[in-house]
């Protein structure tokens, strides 16, 4: 993983929440850590990863993802076992 990707993995579990974290940077993220990213309806995104599917709603206007969105990523790799 790239020192880029790595930067992403600890904004996403820093504390508290990060607002500012670009949602491109975590779509680069996903990519770095084998999953499939596919676009979807609307601002819909697709990301396989872990034998597991999950959607996400790509932030617009603003490139930056809201802190539910954080939480949600956060949790989900946490269960995976993806950690900083």
């Amino acid at each position: 993983m790239h020192r880029k990707h790595q930067r992403t993995l600890e904004l996403i579990f820093s504390r508290p929440v990060s607002g500012g974290i670009k949602w491109r940077d975590i779509e680069a993220l996903f990519v770095a850590l084998g999953a499939e990213v596919s676009e979807r309806e609307g601002s819909r995104v697709g990301v396989k990863l872990f034998a597991d599917r999950r959607v996400f709603h790509r932030p617009h206007p603003s490139p930056d993802t809201d802190k539910a969105a954080v939480e949600s990523v956060r949790k989900w790799l946490e269960t995976n076992g993806v950690k900083p």
